[in-house]
């Protein structure tokens, strides 16, 4: 008749091997500090909290004045006008440029100041919300892991009720051998045999499932030997928990809540939002400067002019000079000079020659963009409005929860305090229905059941006191404690 069981035995063998051969043991501590470098959501948040950094760098760069260089070379066929020489050109020619300008703005009623001081805000509070999902990530794992406890601790109680119930099966089978009880008890007990094999075999996969899902909290590879560490929690100290007060645990919660924070510093955000807008509706005053030159293949360098001969370039009458009539006319000369065609000018004579710098001072008025400002500035407005609408909210959500763990802490201690009390009586029951049965003044229907309320009695209390932890780890988690056990 012992056969069953061995076998119900020999089916928890691969689940008690799998969770004795895990031999990297993990503390609570352990889990969160891994959680918090290792966790994707963390990772995303702190990608847009770079991203706000950046913007936040870019609009502070935005200050220093607009500089941008244009270069272009181009060959132009037919008749045109030359860029360099403004003639009129037939044929083909090549060109090219080489120009700069920059911009700056000299007053434009804060609108950059006000955009410099928003983004800045928006990083802060970028860096809020990292810090908050920070000690979110972090409360989850504390969850995790007590549920993980809690399932490990609930395979010890499944395991000494499967050793319970085979040392009360042997003993009645050797009675039913020698005639004292029939073998109906022998089949009840191998019955309860089974199902609190049962009970291990649903604990060991509660145990397994909640290790899996720490480990994909801390992503965690799933083939990492990963086992927890249990601490050694003294009930008793437990107890002191009615010494918390909501408002209390609210307002210091108000100080630290990175989400607090961070709704608080998005209205700030939204307010200089809105007056970089309104600064958009007034003039604006910048001041430029250009620079560049040009160069053409049709422009020649005709080089030095050097005297070829003479000329005459007119005649002198002697006669009516000196009043003689008759005397012959002497002739005038000049050198003839000759200009020599050296080529193209060359690109560097060409870029001296033609450089050219302006500098102006201007004015922009806007009069009428299809209502684009107004609207940008009743935006804003609105998103002022929706942003205080939204720190409200995150402060009536906080209060909410600080009341509702508070109420739930309180409420969960109590339970414990029944809980270890039923324990204790089922207990107490539990020793008296097995001294009766083995003097056989009960049957075994009746020590069964007390054996099976006496295991639920021993659940309840394991869940009691770790819901209780959890408890207590969730007001931690609002006053800004350190989450360990």
């Amino acid at each position: 008749m012992l056969r069953r069981p061995l076998v119900w035995l020999l089916l928890l063998l691969p689940f008690t091997s799998q969770a004795t051969s895990e031999q990297d043991d993990w503390t609570l501590e352990r889990c969160v500090d891994y959680a918090l470098s290792h966790n994707i959501s963390i990772q995303q948040s702190v990608l847009n909290e770079r991203l706000a950094a950046l913007t936040y760098k870019q609009s502070r760069l935005s200050l220093l004045p607009n500089l941008n260089l244009n270069t272009g070379y181009g060959i132009s066929y037919g008749r045109s006008i030359d860029p360099t020489s403004n003639q009129f050109v037939d044929g083909h020619y090549s060109f090219s440029s080489l120009g700069g300008q920059a911009d700056v703005l000299l007053f434009g009623w804060f609108q950059k100041r006000n955009q410099i001081a928003k983004n800045d805000l928006a990083h802060q509070a970028a860096q809020s919300d990292l810090d908050q999902l920070k000690d979110d990530v972090s409360l989850n794992v504390a969850t995790g892991f007590l549920r993980a406890l809690l399932a490990r601790e609930q395979i010890g109680v499944a395991e000494q009720q499967v050793d319970l119930s085979l040392r009360q099966l042997k003993q009645t089978q050797s009675f039913a051998d020698a005639g004292r009880v029939p073998q109906l008890n022998v089949a009840q007990l191998s019955a309860q045999v089974a199902n609190d094999s049962a009970s291990l075999i649903g604990a060991l996969a509660d145990y397994q499932s909640a290790i899996l899902d720490l480990k994909a909290l801390l992503n965690l590879d799933f083939e990492t030997p990963f086992s927890i560490t249990p601490p050694q929690i003294d009930p008793t100290s437990l107890f002191t928990l009615t010494d918390f007060a909501p408002a209390d645990v609210f307002e210091e919660a108000k100080k630290h809540f990175g989400s607090v924070r961070g709704a608080g510093l998005r209205v700030k955000s939204a307010k200089k939002g809105y007056a970089a807008a309104k600064g958009g509706l007034w003039p604006q005053l910048s001041l430029s400067a250009q620079a560049g030159s040009n160069y053409a293949s049709t422009i020649k360098d005709y080089g030095t002019p050097y005297v070829d001969g003479t000329m005459t370039i007119g005649y002198v009458d002697l006669g009516s000079v000196i009043n003689q009539p008759g005397l012959p006319k002497l002739p005038v000369t000049a050198p003839n000079y000759a200009v020599p065609e050296l080529g193209t000018m060359s690109w560097n004579k060409q870029m001296e020659n033609n450089f050219r710098h302006t500098y102006s001072l201007n004015l922009t008025v806007p009069v009428f963009n299809g209502w684009a400002s107004e609207a940008n500035v009743r935006q804003n407005k609105i998103n002022v409005e929706a942003q205080e609408l939204a720190k409200t909210n995150v402060e009536i959500k906080l209060r909410q929860d600080v009341y509702k763990a508070v109420n739930d802490a309180r409420s969960s201690l109590q339970k414990y305090q029944a809980a270890h009390r039923a324990a204790q009586a089922a207990q107490e029951a539990y020793s008296y229905a097995e001294q009766r049965y083995d003097l056989g003044l009960s049957s075994t229907v009746d020590y069964l059941t007390t054996k099976n309320n006496q295991f639920k009695a021993e659940s309840s209390l394991i869940s009691a006191k770790y819901d209780l932890i959890f408890r207590l780890k969730v007001i931690d988690y609002y006053l800004g404690r350190t989450l360990k056990l």
